[in-house]
């Protein structure tokens, strides 16, 4: 499965926004700082996120995105076929169906979209705290 870096990037923001306390809005300038995305392309990403209904803003002083419903329920999947769209499924169906590996190459695209499928951003965002949390640095001298 080939990912555009627009939704790479999506993907990087939506996991940001999971992660930040619940229903604080986060500024965009923070999300590109800390995800080293381009402020100006970050700011599309998510006015599309807004539409498709993954985030939600706040204008004003307080102002900024926070996820539109909690992190266990949007998928990994859904967000990349928002972004990519025909883009994904254009690169599965390009391959020649009768090749000796047609078949082969539609299990992998299918192992993957079941795994991207059943992964939530909430899923994420614990595995990383999980695996950020195991590593303390030791101040030993």
């Amino acid at each position: 499965m080939n990912i555009s870096v627009k939704a790479d990037y999506a993907l990087q923001a939506i996991l940001d926004l999971s992660m930040q306390p619940a229903g604080e809005p986060v500024r965009i300038a923070d999300i590109a700082r800390r995800q080293k995305i381009p402020q100006k392309f970050l700011e599309l990403i998510l006015a599309a996120l807004k539409q498709g209904g993954f985030v939600e803003s706040r204008r004003g002083a307080e102002g900024g995105y926070l996820l539109a419903r909690p992190a266990s329920s949007i998928m990994v999947g859904e967000v990349i076929r928002y972004i990519d769209g025909a883009r994904s499924r254009a690169a599965a169906t390009r391959r020649k169906a009768d090749t000796p590996f047609a078949d082969m190459w539609r299990r992998v695209e299918d192992s993957v979209s079941c795994v991207i499928d059943q992964t939530s951003f909430g899923d994420l965002g614990r595995s990383w705290e999980e695996k950020q949390s195991k590593y303390v640095p030791n101040w030993e001298i």
